[in-house]
């Protein structure tokens, strides 16, 4: 009986910490940059991608801090891809927003294309 419940205590505390974690930047995401001018044609376009940040017991403060939050996972993402330049970041609207979502965020996104650039 101890056993469970010592067992039940540890797995509820690493999915309140799975679900309370915010994205720190990486060594290689600090070098990630965003921009709103199209990057030139010495730069390849590598692909598009998606930061999120999970607002579900992570603490955030506000909307900024979990924006904050998607921002660091998706220039992280964007150096493990070997991206050094994100073009065009944009919060992408659900099209399944439920009624609870609408007043509370559960999670926020950032989407934009990631450029290799000399």
């Amino acid at each position: 009986m101890r056993t469970k419940f010592l067992m039940m205590l540890c797995a509820g505390s690493l999915l309140v910490e799975g679900c309370g974690s915010t994205h720190e930047l990486t060594a290689a995401g600090q070098s990630v940059r965003f921009t709103d001018e199209q990057p030139g044609s010495d730069c390849r376009l590598l692909g598009e991608l998606t930061g999120t940040q999970s607002n579900w017991l992570s603490g955030q403060n506000g909307e900024n801090s979990a924006m904050r939050g998607a921002a660091n996972d998706l220039k992280n993402r964007a150096a493990a891809m070997g991206g050094n330049v994100i073009y065009g970041a944009t919060s992408p609207v659900s099209k399944k927003e439920t009624y609870l979502a609408s007043f509370v965020p559960l999670d926020s996104k950032i989407q934009g294309q990631v450029y290799t650039c000399p």
